[in-house]
């Protein structure tokens, strides 16, 4: 029997493939479970259809994702901390205060999207690189300077 998969099944394929299986799996397990729907060919009419709709919305936001990655790519946030006179940051300064400067400039990025490279925080005065998630595999590099307040 061919469906069309709802949802990624491991050892069998991942969303949206068609796939041929034994009756008694479709019918019994993969569909009740609501993680395929058969391969009528009404359902794989709208199947490509609905690919075809996704493929053209995926291309624009990755031409939007590449932008703002092009934008980020070497840009410096400076972020202020209070330090000692050594030069150790009271406390540390993570993904958020970098978000919250790249905000401030006019840059909407997601705390979850950033990754300080390397490490989790930043507890010294000094340049670190921060990677910024744009989409799925669209990464840019950003420098993050931490300066005393």
């Amino acid at each position: 029997m061919e469906i069309i998969l709802k949802q990624d099944v491991q050892n069998l394929g991942l969303k949206d493939d068609v796939v041929t299986v034994k009756d008694g799996y479709a019918a019994n397990y993969l569909i009740p479970q609501g993680m395929a729907i058969m391969a009528t060919p009404t359902a794989k009419k709208i199947h490509a259809e609905n690919l075809k709709q996704r493929a053209h919305k995926e291309a624009k936001i990755r031409k939007d994702a590449e932008a703002l990655a092009a934008k980020l790519n070497g840009i410096t946030v400076k972020v202020a901390a209070k330090v000692s006179e050594t030069g150790k940051v009271f406390g540390s300064v993570n993904n958020i205060q970098v978000a919250e400067a790249l905000v401030a400039l006019g840059h909407q990025i997601d705390r979850k999207d950033i990754t300080l490279v390397g490490e989790d925080n930043l507890k010294q005065v000094g340049t670190y690189e921060a990677s910024v998630k744009c989409y799925r595999d669209i990464k840019a590099t950003v420098n993050v300077e931490v300066v005393a307040e």
